[in-house]
């Protein structure tokens, strides 16, 4: 072929490929939550695309349907599942290509379903994904009949119990994207931006990014990169020129210095866009972006976690996957409120114990600074329950590997990867070559940062882990903290990280991690409430069952109650607690200790601290002496009752910054001070509840997205006519709601409340519960009203704006 020849071929190629499949950014990936249609049970016959599904119901994604199940002590996942329904569902949606798409690439993105999906594309099975928390893909373009209706279907099998040590959820609980690219594209994982050289004035940032050219024809196209500078219009460009060979990939390098840059850290989390772009002759083929951080993470035994060359002690949480009264659905907005929950409550870092969180949740670590440690697996090849991950661990352990890495690395809150926890083979040798294997699989795929996990034992053997912990940069300590000065003189190289702890042993392990630079954080089990692992951090009373967490006497709690924040939200008093420790934005809290019900005695298990509450409310124990806690981080606390100064306490280092009182009760005003110098420099009050009961309702935000995916949240409260809280209130409510909205989710955080978390109906429990309303499509005022049988209607209306 002449010079002229060719190239009137290739301006032929570029036209077509032009005309036929040239992407936008907002067309490349398209949600794809709306509009299925949802049955439990086992319909081999829905796979096909004649199937009539007609009386199945109409659901939008994301869906749990073990969360709108009745909770009973015959369900199979028992106490470790919270006592929900699982099974098996089946999900249908129609949709259309028109034939103008016909030489496109389509493929289908699950972010997360729980579990064993079989995939369906008008009755060709596309194949199964066996983890629940694992993002999968699927190509679509071979089977799609273009100009007619195609039928997706999703066989979901969460049917074999027990497979989860906690609440998992059913279904396709996260978000589902359509994917639509031209034949020379940046596939999906396949922009990845790294810092690898930070300083103050001057950060290296290298833009790796995939192209691949699914045609027969060799093209030279343009990679266009642009760097858009936070908090500002100013941006910086790369162009490179790529020969890509006919049904090939190549992966593209590009260096870019930027100049004083705006690091990422947990105080100012400043975010870069990288926006890269193919061409050629001015024609664009595909467009990506993606958020970073610039920031360096450096870690040693002498000088502990450093960011950015600053040393972070990590004041951690860990954090199942699910989202209270929602179950599992990961809705963007149940996410991002989740790590607001966590920044706010003092955590600088989260554990995603034990699997991989939602990209939204990630998302919002980057936005808030929180930092991540991403974790993988519970276990490895032997199995914790009958049918967990260990039935498939040995085919699909680098597929979900490499799901993590690649979906992830590009996350600045993310610090660490885990691999997994208390592994239950941790003392045979089998192990150690197994956590090699992880480990190296992990760092082919991103060499920046260390890799983890959590070990433990509660008996001697401890120096059998060494070699174990070898195969680790850093090692994951559960509930052996103090274990961490001994090891440190047999293995002073060693770099500790407590991954799991006992909430009570708060102070103890702020000590450790504080005064030893080889110890880099610590923890706590667990920073919020969770579903299943029934009655973890429960406390009890003297005759009823003192089983262990999980076990069926210990029905109706259906959750974990370890977490320092319950399920609505709510921060316990240990929560406050902990972030004095870590913090010094908040000095002063206090409360009250729960009296024992004479001649009865309040038990607690290992997770639990005593019941504690913010309430100078105690009818029935007028004259009665209560303990009243105060956490300070002033020298000294005084405490009076009703303006009569009781007494004065040290609250320094060696009390532990707290002080306990023993109060006579009468009802009023109880106030504590902190004090320095003879200065009163803060006080808190507490005051009894008074006359004139009413309802309030308060809402997480003003308005609403009417675009079927955005939340608001409701906490519905007792308070007199003063605004003090009525935290004894039980009251029965009932929800109704008008407008553009529906509710999904209500509830309280009493983990023996069997209430259904679905409904318009629930009760009070300590003065609170939550209502969790969903937008529409329709823009419009909705309209909660809540009323009770004693209490009059109270109505709050937002606005769902497009």
């Amino acid at each position: 072929m002449n010079a002229l020849l060719k190239s009137i071929f290739f301006v032929f190629l570029v036209l077509f490929f032009h005309q036929s499949y040239a992407q936008t950014s907002t067309s490349r990936k398209q949600l794809f939550d709306d509009n299925w249609k949802f049955r439990l049970g086992d319909y081999s016959e829905a796979k096909g695309k004649d199937f009539d599904d007609a009386n199945w119901r109409n659901v939008d994604l994301p869906h749990d349907w073990s969360i709108e199940s009745k909770i009973s002590p015959k369900n199979t996942t028992g106490g470790d599942g919270g006592f929900f329904e699982a099974g098996i569902g089946w999900y249908r949606k129609r949709f259309t290509f028109p034939e103008s798409f016909k030489d496109k690439l389509i493929s289908i993105n699950f972010e997360g379903v729980y579990m064993d999906a079989e995939v369906f594309i008008n009755g060709h099975s596309l194949g199964k994904y066996p983890s629940g928390y694992s993002p999968f893909s699927y190509d679509l373009t071979p089977f799609i009949q273009f100009g007619k209706e195609n039928i997706l279907s999703v066989r979901v099998d969460n049917s074999k119990q027990k497979n989860c040590r906690w609440y998992s959820g059913s279904g396709i609980y996260r978000h589902v994207w359509m994917i639509t690219t031209h034949r020379i594209h940046i596939p999906q994982y396949g922009l990845n931006v790294a810092t690898p050289k930070v300083t103050a004035n001057e950060a290296t940032i290298q833009v790796t990014t995939k192209v691949k050219n699914q045609t027969n024809q060799s093209m030279t196209v343009t990679l266009n990169t642009k760097l858009k500078i936070p908090g500002s219009n100013k941006t910086i460009s790369r162009k490179s020129d790529i020969k890509l060979k006919a049904n090939d990939a190549v992966d593209v390098n590009q260096v870019i210095i930027v100049s004083k840059p705006e690091l990422w850290s947990v105080s100012s989390p400043k975010l870069y866009v990288a926006e890269v772009s193919l061409t050629a002759k001015n024609i664009v083929f595909d467009q990506n972006a993606v958020q970073f951080g610039i920031r360096s993470i450096n870690y040693s035994a002498e000088k502990g976690f450093e960011l950015n060359g600053k040393l972070i002690k990590l004041n951690g949480g860990c954090v199942h996957h699910d989202n209270g009264s929602l179950g599992a659905a990961a809705f963007d907005h149940a996410e991002i409120r989740k790590a607001e929950i966590l920044k706010a409550a003092g955590f600088n870092a989260v554990r995603t114990s034990h699997n991989l969180p939602s990209e939204a949740f990630l998302t919002a670590c980057d936005r808030l600074g929180l930092l991540v440690i991403d974790e993988a697996f519970d276990g490895w090849k032997v199995a914790k329950n009958k049918y967990d991950y260990a039935m498939y661990f040995d085919k699909w352990w680098k597929k979900d590997i490499d799901a993590m890495v690649s979906r992830d690395k590009n996350h600045p809150s993310i610090i660490m990867w885990s691999i997994g926890n208390e592994i239950i083979e941790r003392k045979d040798p089998q192990a150690v070559q197994t956590a090699e294997m992880l480990a190296g699989e992990v760092k082919r795929l991103d060499p920046t940062r260390p890799v983890t996990s959590a070990m433990t034992t509660w008996d001697n053997d401890w120096e059998i882990f060494d070699p174990l912990m070898a195969k680790h940069d850093i090692a994951g300590y559960n509930y052996q903290l103090h274990r961490a000065k001994d090891d440190h003189k047999r293995v002073p190289a060693r770099i500790i990280l407590q991954t799991e702890s006992y909430p009570r042993d708060a102070f103890a392990n702020w000590k450790l991690v504080s005064e030893n630079p080889y110890i880099i954080g610590d923890f706590v089990w667990t920073a919020m409430d969770y579903l299943g692992e029934s009655g973890i951090g429960r406390w009890y009373y003297s005759g009823e069952a003192a089983n262990f967490h999980s076990s069926p006497e210990v029905f109706p709690w259906h959750g974990a109650y370890c977490g320092d924040i319950d399920l609505t939200g709510w921060r316990k008093p240990i929560s406050h607690y902990r972030s004095m420790l870590y913090n010094d934005h908040e000095k002063l809290y206090f409360a009250v200790r729960e009296p024992e019900p004479k001649p009865l005695e309040i038990k607690l298990t290992d997770w639990a601290v005593w019941p504690t509450w913010e309430s100078w409310t105690w009818p029935g124990h007028e004259g009665d002496s209560l303990q009243v806690v105060a956490y300070s981080k002033y020298p000294s606390v005084s405490l009076c009752l009703n303006g009569r100064l009781l007494a004065t306490q040290a609250t320094g280092i060696n009390e532990e910054f707290k002080a306990v009182f023993n109060v006579p009760y009468a009802p009023g005003e109880l106030t504590v001070a902190g004090v320095a110098d003879g200065k009163e420099l803060e006080r808190k009050t507490l005051a009894t509840f008074g006359s004139g009961a009413h309802l309030v309702l308060s809402a997480d935000q003003k308005n609403i997205r009417a675009n079927g995916q955005d939340l608001i949240y409701v906490t519905v409260q007792v308070k007199d006519d003063k605004g003090n809280s009525d935290p004894n209130a039980n009251d029965k409510l009932q929800f109704n709601l008008d407008g553009p909205g529906k509710i999904i989710g209500v509830g309280n955080a009493n983990l023996k409340d069997i209430e259904p978390y679905v409904g318009t109906t629930h009760q009070l429990w300590k003065g609170r519960a939550l209502v969790i309303i969903r937008s529409t499509q329709e823009p419009g005022e909705i309209r909660l009203k809540v009323s009770s049988a004693k209490l009059h209607e109270r109505t709050l209306a937002v606005q769902a704006i497009k």
